[in-house]
């Protein structure tokens, strides 16, 4: 496996033209059908690329093509960005993932979890602190307020959890004051846990966490085009959604990334390209380096990629599929089989609800990533692409 993107024929690392030619057939049916707009999509094997088409309409407001440069919403693939570089200051001896979370927030040093007794709710003491490792699994007990419609997602929801406007200190201390949804360790909640651990960069590097990215990570491997904020000269590459849902005529508002907000989101906010988020793939299915240049340790990457809740943590299924525990910052294949796509035991994915989605397959050498603006589409593509993908593998 070269830590070089090269390009090659489909057919030099055991892949059929023919077969990945359905890629475009789907979508683009899809396309043609009101479905989506367009979208980008892209496959690797071996350490080439043999699969990188543009299909359909930048903005469905606008006679223009996608073209393969067009910026996306990558929303939660901005997670294992803002994980990878939390990892790499961990391999620096700057924190440990048993540090609390209080170490560096610590307004986290005193938090509640909301317990029903006798059928009266009460908060009571967290049964051990929060730490940095139950951030990157997700076993924070914090939570997303469109998670559920439970009290503690209407508390998120009425204090304006994710607002943009708040700054990343101030929503660390906001978040401080809302009880948990289960004790630390105990469950596997998707949540703003990732939000946390961007704040944890910039305490730790002194730097905002858009500047610690771009200078540790983007700029290092080449990934020029991603950030926070969409600079205006690259504004007109904007992809969109369609104003509502094709298929429900729900309203579909995404995230303006054409201008500064104070949060810069790690656990959403970033916007990119199809090239800049392959260049991030490709480093990690290269053992944690890119053209030379190593960001972590293919031991590290091992570790975040393995499952790290095991049978006794429960997990929501809604969110994980069958199959799939977590590790730090990826969704983690336990097995083969089991879910409901192909795929091989140790290969590790994420989504953003934007549309976008990847995943990477060790043991195939290989990664697929989609970039589309649907977001009801999400899952069906996800899927969808891993199937075209691995049947078009043919050695």
């Amino acid at each position: 496996m070269s830590d070089t993107i090269a390009w090659a024929k489909p057919e030099d690392v055991g892949m059929s033209r023919e077969r990945l030619g359905r890629i475009g057939d789907v979508v683009t049916a899809d396309v043609e059908k009101g479905l989506i707009p367009g979208a980008v999509t892209v496959v690797a094997r071996r350490g080439r690329v043999v699969h990188f088409k543009a299909y359909g309409r930048r903005d469905p407001g606008r006679d223009e093509p996608m073209e393969r440069d067009a910026i996306f919403r990558i929303y939660s693939m901005t997670k294992p960005l803002v994980s990878v570089a939390l990892m790499m200051l961990v391999e620096e001896g700057r924190l440990l993932l048993s540090d609390p979370l209080s170490a560096f927030v610590p307004e986290f040093s005193d938090v509640k979890v909301r317990a029903e007794r006798d059928g009266c709710a009460e908060l009571v003491p967290a049964a051990r602190p929060i730490t940095v490792h139950d951030l990157l699994r997700h076993t924070s007990g914090l939570t997303y307020e469109w998670m559920d419609e439970g009290p503690v997602q209407k508390a998120y929801a009425e204090a304006e959890a994710g607002r943009r406007s708040r700054s990343n200190p101030a929503q660390a201390a906001l978040l401080a004051t809302l009880p948990l949804v289960a004790h630390p360790g105990a469950e596997w909640n998707y949540s703003r846990s990732t939000d946390l651990v961007g704040r944890v960069i910039e305490v730790v590097t002194g730097l905002s966490l858009g500047v610690a990215l771009r200078t540790r990570l983007f700029e290092p491997l080449g990934m020029m085009e991603t950030g926070f904020m969409v600079p205006p000269n690259y504004q007109a590459r904007i992809a969109e959604a369609f104003p509502t849902d094709p298929e429900t005529g729900e309203p579909q508002a995404l995230l303006d990334v054409a201008k500064e907000v104070a949060m810069e989101n790690g656990g959403g906010g970033l916007a990119s390209t199809a090239s800049d988020y392959a260049r991030f793939l490709h480093m990690l299915l290269s053992g944690g380096q890119l053209d030379g240049v190593r960001f972590l340790s293919p031991r590290t990457l091992a570790y975040m990629t393995a499952d790290h809740l095991g049978p006794e943590i429960r997990i929501m299924p809604d969110i994980l599929p069958e199959g799939y525990g977590f590790g730090l910052g990826f969704a983690v294949r336990r097995q083969d089989g089991i879910a409901s796509f192909p795929g091989s035991a140790g290969d590790y994915y994420w989504e953003g609800l934007g549309g976008t989605s990847f995943w990477v397959d060790p043991r195939e050498e290989l990664y697929g990533l989609i970039m589309v603006q649907a977001p009801g589409r999400r899952e069906h593509y996800r899927r969808m692409l891993r199937q075209l993908v691995y049947a078009a593998i043919v050695d």
